[in-house]
């Protein structure tokens, strides 16, 4: 029997938020094949839209999924795309996450200090995402995500850890070369470099951005939002093509790097998945173990902080507050920004804190094809001014543009490549690092690239940026003080002590720097 179209008309998609899609979709669909959203993540649940009721995950496939488990031995289904993320305390907290072809049983993680003592087995959870066969892309999918939360380690030290499940033991010796590691961040601040970047996708750039980074050898990365690109159009609007057989891909892709470095995810406008929860996150909350100390991890996976050393860092989600790509405008009625400017308070007060890092999607400031969202400056930078922000680090535009010290929406003092700033008497230097790997953009018509060795500065650029209603008004601009066209990404060093500094380094995908500079305070 041919099967109805469930999709949303786009005329009336396009006047309708993601709750409301969320809403009408989950009525017209027939019940057999209604969503399972992922949600309740926090006790191990996935809520079913068919009638049965909550169902538990944390030690056994699902009921959806229980044929596939009966079918499938555990010997054959092996692991993949194994990524880490910090607890809220990098120093004793590690998330380990991981993929299954088919549904599983008694999933867990084996852990040590050497890699030939595992002996230690930690209970893992199962969260299984189904997507219906009405995406317009494929058929009907069922994915199978593995979380294990170690709590209670050893600061500063590295631990060996395998990933299996019933059929599969990681320490067996034909599963031996599965063993990964991490390690935890030190009880005191010591010299250390993170990396940063956004809009990465599957492609061979960015596959070739990860070898270039690991390279770096960051203590952990942060990735501004774009993550995957399942959701090729990025409106946030259930007529997106979506395929969510890309995340297998990207996790397959990214395990290289993120199985030893903490891969610190936010959420871009392509991340808003409109199949799985009425905020589009459902599949964030299946896919991702995050620090939950933000203002609420079920329903914003990506807003927490979490200190490393002497840098302390924040995620937001800037789909809430963008006046460019609305469909998640306002979802938290403004409790992300209250919680944003108590964060932030609380970071200042913390005399081990030096500097304070903020990285989310959406531009404060640039000049390519997005521009600048006047959302993000609306809602969040009178409160990074208050609390002297060190750094912010954004995403969505596909280039790399780094702004002069703004202070008061305007130049608070050029910080020219290779120059030093102090945040609190000049102003805060914004940084797009769009180049993760997803096809590249420009600039304005007219205006050349300007980075490192190929300096061709300008005193201003014409640009705009997106209105309340979705108008573009343009604007010209003075900030834009470094540009460059091409897969690149961020190397931050942080140093403590009697000077503590960061020095930003942006390098391109050949390794060469295209950019640098300094931020010290009270200097």
């Amino acid at each position: 029997m041919e099967t109805p179209d469930c999709g949303i008309p786009p005329e009336l998609a396009r006047r309708m938020s993601m709750a409301e899609q969320h809403e009408y979709l989950r009525t017209r669909l027939p019940r057999r094949r209604a969503l399972v959203t992922a949600g309740a993540v926090a006790g191990g649940l996935l809520t079913g839209c068919s009638g049965d009721g909550p169902r538990s995950t944390a030690t056994g496939p699902s009921a959806a999924a229980a044929s596939t488990a009966s079918r499938v031995p555990g010997s054959a289904a092996l692991p993949f795309g194994r990524h880490l993320a910090f607890g809220a305390d990098p120093k004793t907290r590690m998330r380990i996450s991981w993929q299954v072809p088919a549904a599983v049983h008694q999933p867990y993680v084996r852990v040590g200090t050497r890699p030939d003592e595992l002996s230690h087995k930690i209970e893992a959870e199962v969260r299984d995402l189904h997507t219906p066969g009405v995406t317009g892309v494929r058929s009907a999918l069922d994915q199978f995500y593995v979380h294990a939360a170690l709590d209670g380690l050893l600061p500063g030290t590295t631990y060996y850890y395998g990933v299996g499940h019933d059929g599969f033991d990681p320490a067996a010796p034909a599963h031996r070369s599965t063993i990964g590691s991490f390690r935890t961040a030190p009880s005191a601040p010591e010299r250390f470099v993170f990396t940063a970047f956004g809009d990465q996708g599957v492609s061979r750039a960015a596959a070739a951005n990860d070898h270039v980074l690991l390279r770096q050898k960051p203590a952990f990365h942060l990735h501004a939002g774009d993550i995957c690109y399942a959701d090729g159009t990025g409106h946030g609007e259930r007529t997106d093509g979506y395929d969510p057989g890309y995340w297998d891909l990207f996790l397959k892709q990214n395990e290289q790097v993120a199985k030893s470095v903490p891969w610190m995810v936010t959420t871009g406008n392509h991340d808003m998945e409109a199949w799985y929860s009425p905020d589009g996150y459902g599949g964030q909350l299946a896919r991702w173990s995050l620090p939950d100390n933000g203002f609420d991890p079920r329903t914003a996976p990506g807003v927490y902080a979490f200190t490393y050393g002497n840098v302390a860092c924040v995620a937001l989600d800037a789909n809430d507050v963008s006046y460019e790509i609305p469909a998640n405008l306002g979802y938290t009625d403004g409790r992300q920004t209250a919680w944003l400017d108590r964060k932030l308070a609380e970071l200042r007060a913390d005399a081990s804190v030096d500097f304070v890092v903020v990285f989310f999607h959406h531009c404060a400031y640039s000049t390519s094809s997005h521009a600048s969202d006047g959302g993000v400056r609306a809602a969040w930078l009178p409160l990074f001014a208050k609390h002297q922000v060190d750094l912010v680090i954004n995403g969505h535009n596909h280039v790399y543009e780094r702004t002069d010290a703004i202070r008061n929406g305007e130049v608070g003092r050029p910080v020219p490549i290779g120059a030093s700033t102090d945040p609190t008497r000049d102003g805060i230097v914004y940084v797009t690092a769009g180049g993760g790997g997803r096809d590249l953009y420009g600039f304005p018509a007219g205006v050349k690239e300007s980075y490192e060795g190929h300096v061709k500065d300008r005193e201003s650029v014409e640009s705009f940026q997106w209105t309340k209603a979705q108008q573009s008004r343009k604007e010209t601009v003075e900030w834009s003080r470094v540009r460059y066209r091409g897969f690149s990404f961020l190397s931050v060093e942080a140093e403590s002590g009697a000077r503590p500094r960061l020095t930003v380094s942006a390098l391109a995908q050949s390794g060469e720097r295209i950019d640098h500079f300094e931020v010290r305070r009270g200097a």
